[in-house]
């Protein structure tokens, strides 16, 4: 038996994605088993070698490997029964089949057996280095899966998303009750950061097509050139750097919901394609002249008034009138103000424990000041809020507004508008007067902060 250990891959190995990789290759032929271990050792962590099927088991009751490199025909126990003894163990690794001399039904004994690849001797580097990458592939996709399939069992089956007792919250989460039964295109409408993709996630939770994906795409981070094929797909050969068809969006969204959100950002020959396929529920990948027909739900959502943006012509008037079967209106935080207790203890137990920090005691006197801030983020700026006082370790007047005193006199009233302006500019300073990263931070729009600036007569 012999075993080769190598230093961590150079930069320029690790792009090909498998560098932490163990590989044991067995095979009783001297020649290929040097080949395979010389190809494979600089790129690996680990590799070791075997010239039996025994020699192998020996080396994997003491040892983990990620990849077994296995000839067909070996000296006593056979490749192909080794590995039904492996998969009958437990072995989750990848396996790649080589032989010389293979059929048909070879190949479908090996496949049967548990093989993840299965290649013909002889063979270039580049053909056993590219079935290595696709074994790679695959192993990260069975444990991101793994990873994910645990979470979503540990989590709580549902929640409500909808956080308070105000009358506005009662009746939007009563017209989520109605509309969740049916399968109608919902358009969601309100101001950044008031939750459109929560509500969007919450209807869809309390669907019918629970049990389906989930699909979100904000169109406004898509360029213009590539949201078609991000939606529907494309064919191969339908553009430049085509090289393969890919499906779109629609696709992965079969049996669910297709989230749209920022809707009004699509360009307009885009709209048009949208509706026809919302209309028919058939899509047609770019490139290609077959319809695909698709079972999925549409919920749309934008921060802007997509009635004055039909008038201005900005937006297909058939497809806002398609998309507006069912529309729901968000209010702004600012409405619902009596909802800030319950909204800052659902975000406290909701990022305390994701930031290993202590949950805040927040007097009255500073829920008194959250709820005299304007809160031009919404709820986004909320939660932003709290996650920043988790990490601080404090909620404080001086803490959120630089310049404010940090004591403030007893029974004397907080200036609501001075605390805002000292909040947006520090904020402002802080990116050097950055007003995208600003907005960002403050969890709204540029033209909503724009605005605020103007009104107070700042550059």
């Amino acid at each position: 038996m012999d075993t080769t250990t190598t230093t961590p891959a150079a930069p320029e190995r690790q792009l090909e994605g498998w560098p932490d990789w163990s590989i044991l290759v067995v095979d009783d032929e001297q020649g290929m088993l040097n080949f395979l271990v010389k190809t494979l050792a600089p790129r690996c962590h680990f590799v070791m070698s075997a010239t039996s099927a025994e020699e192998g088991a020996e080396w994997l009751r003491g040892h983990r490997v990620d990849l077994v490199v296995l000839d067909i025909s070996l000296p006593g126990k056979s490749g192909v029964e080794w590995l039904k003894e492996l998969r009958e163990q437990g072995f989750t690794g990848e396996v790649i089949l080589i032989t010389a001399f293979a059929d048909l039904d070879t190949a479908i004994e090996a496949l049967r057996a548990g093989a993840s690849d299965f290649i013909l001797k002889p063979f270039r580097v580049p053909q056993i280095l590219n079935a290595i990458k696709q074994c790679h592939e695959r192993a990260l996709l069975r444990r991101e899966n793994f990873v994910l399939r645990r979470a979503i069992a540990g989590a709580p089956i549902h929640r409500a998303a909808l956080v308070g007792e105000s009358p506005a919250i009662r009746a939007l989460r009563a017209s989520l009750e109605r509309v969740a039964a049916v399968d109608s295109t919902v358009l969601l409408q309100g101001e950044s950061g008031t939750g459109k993709e929560l509500v969007a996630r919450e209807l869809h939770a309390r669907s019918a097509r629970a049990s389906g994906p989930f699909v979100p795409v904000n169109c406004a981070a898509v360029s213009p050139e590539l949201i078609e094929s991000e939606l529907f797909g494309h064919a191969r050969g339908a553009f430049t750097g085509a090289t393969r068809a890919r499906d779109g969006l629609f696709h992965y969204a079969r049996g669910g919901t297709l989230f749209l959100d920022e809707i009004a950002e699509l360009p307009l020959p885009i709209q048009a394609t949208l509706l026809r396929a919302i209309e028919d529920l058939k899509i047609r990948p770019v490139g290609s002249e077959q319809l695909v027909p698709v079972n999925l739900r549409i919920v749309a959502a934008t921060h802007r008034s997509l009635s004055a943006e039909v008038a201005a012509g900005r937006f297909r008037k058939d497809l806002y009138f398609r998309l507006q079967v069912v529309e729901l209106t968000l209010p702004p935080l600012r409405e619902h103000k009596q909802d800030i207790p319950a909204l800052v203890a659902h975000f406290m137990a909701q990022l305390a424990p994701a930031l290993g920090a202590e949950p805040l005691r927040i007097s009255d006197q500073e829920m008194d000041f959250l709820a005299q801030y304007d809160w031009p983020g919404n709820v986004r700026e909320l939660r932003n809020l709290i996650e920043r006082s988790l990490i601080l370790g404090n909620l404080n007047v001086s803490a959120l507004y630089p310049g404010t005193p940090a004591a403030l006199p007893e029974g004397r009233p907080i200036d609501l508008h001075s605390l805002e302006k000292m909040h947006i500019l520090s904020v402002l300073e802080s990116v050097h007067g950055d007003k995208t990263r600003a907005a960002q931070l403050l969890g709204v729009s540029r033209r909503t902060l724009e605005r605020r600036v103007a009104e107070w007569g700042q550059a």
